[in-house]
């Protein structure tokens, strides 16, 4: 899979209204869940039981937290865009984010992106960025919402 590479403000602003991309497909298991659920402490029954999940949950089975799907996003944006001459990233805002479809353990998901906006903030580039975790085999995303990102370049 080919990432796309970016360097500066004027690479972003060519590419406004434009898909930048799509990850890897990921899969999520159970035990990565359990952990999510340690470090979180939310424990709920419909994630870390997959037999009672299996029996009382509507959802036919275990599903991932919602914020543990959210929490891919560094990992997947990563193998969307690549960006160069950065000093640094800084993660600014999460907007409309709405968790549509929920995502049974054992299931693949991937990151969409394409960007909405790119504005120069006194040598600071924001962007906007429309981002859905689709769901392999499932026409619902997990989520969409809309990221906002700092990128702060060297030049």
């Amino acid at each position: 899979m080919k990432r796309l590479i970016l360097s500066n403000f004027d690479d972003f602003e060519t590419r406004i209204n434009t898909v930048l991309g799509s990850s890897a497909y990921f899969k999520i298991d159970q035990d990565q869940v359990n952990k999510f659920a340690e470090v979180t402490e939310d424990h709920q029954w419909i994630h870390t039981d997959p037999i009672r999940a299996a029996q009382e949950s509507p959802f036919g089975g275990a599903i991932a937290h919602g914020y543990l799907t959210l929490s891919l996003v560094p990992h997947l944006w990563g193998q969307i865009l690549e960006v160069k001459n950065l000093k640094m990233m800084v993660n600014y805002g999460i907007e409309a984010l709405r968790f549509n479809q929920p995502v049974a353990v054992g299931a693949q998901v991937k990151l969409h992106a394409t960007l909405n906006s790119a504005i120069n903030l006194r040598g600071i580039t924001k962007i906007e960025v429309d981002v859905k975790l689709e769901i392999k085999d499932v026409s619902k995303p997990a989520f969409s919402a809309v990221l906002v990102f700092l990128y702060h370049f060297n030049s």
